[in-house]
């Protein structure tokens, strides 16, 4: 990866629609995101039918059907996701997909993906760590609701692989006052690994602050429509909204440079212009001293600068001097 990776996440937005992923790809690839990501997973493998819904997708689905249902209906057979990645390489943007069991993570392998994406909820799930760290590939690690010793565990399970940590809070959406992007700095610090930001939050202010703070993978949730049915829209970007966030990042790691400090070429002919020169006050005839009284600071600043002043202050004119000329 060089500079800001940006992920689109497309995730289960497609709801079980191949078509509707395809449009999700064309979107991201339009917006200029560096990748789209979905999600691979057997419904009956991720959850059982105990397991109920969060708060946030009961609130987006309604109360009616467990977890199991709804992830049923939001599943992409293998043979789609091949078609879907088939799709992706016409559109000139990477395929990713996050996997939820060993499984789904060596049928993603077979692929050829890149990069293997593992999601907040999937840190404390060893057969899974294990499963991609026998692939010696990218890895991209979210640490929503983890412990400092959660992520250090998970990130050891992975040594075959690179490491790339993505700072993330897990609700939808995210309030701004629990974003705590502080912490992405804390795990750049003791991990010595590349970070990132996973958002939650609606509007792109907080992707475009974690670019500015240093992120070199930004990662936000897409749909076709905030309105569509489905346990993610809602917190989602819209297609422009996307191609607004990816804008707005892209400037921001032009805008980041080198941390060398020195004037840019852009700033030469402003330098002549905003900057003085110690010209005569009032007439000077040859033989007088330079003073205080007879000179003065004023713009272009192309002439003898005034930091020069108390070397000039105290010497000889060697000629006669008109008032505003530079000595």
């Amino acid at each position: 990866m060089s500079g800001v990776f940006i992920i689109a996440e497309a995730g289960v937005n497609h709801n079980g629609d191949i078509e509707i992923a395809k449009k999700l790809v064309d979107c991201a690839a339009e917006a200029g995101a560096d990748c789209v990501k979905f999600q691979t997973f057997k419904a009956e493998e991720l959850a059982s039918p105990l397991a109920e819904k969060a708060d946030y997708q009961v609130g987006n689905t309604g109360s009616d059907g467990s977890q199991l249902e709804m992830l049923k209906a939001l599943e992409l057979s293998r043979e789609e996701f091949v078609e879907l990645k088939r799709h992706c390489d016409n559109r000139g943007i990477m395929f990713l997909s996050t996997p939820f069991d060993p499984d789904s993570a060596d049928f993603l392998h077979s692929l050829g993906m890149p990069i293997f994406k593992i999601p907040s909820g999937e840190i404390t799930d060893l057969p899974l760590l294990r499963k991609i760290n026998s692939f010696k590939t990218d890895v991209i690690l979210s640490t929503g609701m983890a412990t400092m010793n959660e992520i250090s565990e998970a990130v050891r399970e992975l040594e075959n692989c690179r490491v790339r940590l993505l700072h993330c809070t897990t609700e939808y959406p995210c309030p701004y006052c629990d974003v705590n992007m502080a912490a992405m700095l804390s795990m750049k610090e003791k991990f010595n690994l590349e970070v990132g930001y996973s958002d939650h939050t609606e509007g792109i202010e907080i992707p475009i602050m974690a670019a500015a703070l240093g992120a070199t993978i930004i990662e936000k949730h897409f749909t076709l429509d905030k309105r569509m049915k489905g346990p993610d829209h809602k917190a989602s970007l819209s297609p422009r909204e996307l191609a607004d966030m990816v804008r707005a990042v892209r400037n921001v790691e032009l805008a980041f440079g080198t941390g060398y400090k020195a004037p840019l070429d852009s700033e030469t002919n402003n330098r002549i212009a905003a900057r003085k020169s110690i010209v005569v006050k009032r007439p000077i005839k040859k033989g007088d001293l330079f003073s205080e009284e007879n000179l003065t600071a004023k713009r272009p600043g192309n002439g003898i600068s005034p930091m020069k002043w108390d070397s000039i202050i105290g010497s000889m004119a060697l000629r006669d001097y008109e008032i505003d000329e530079m000595i």
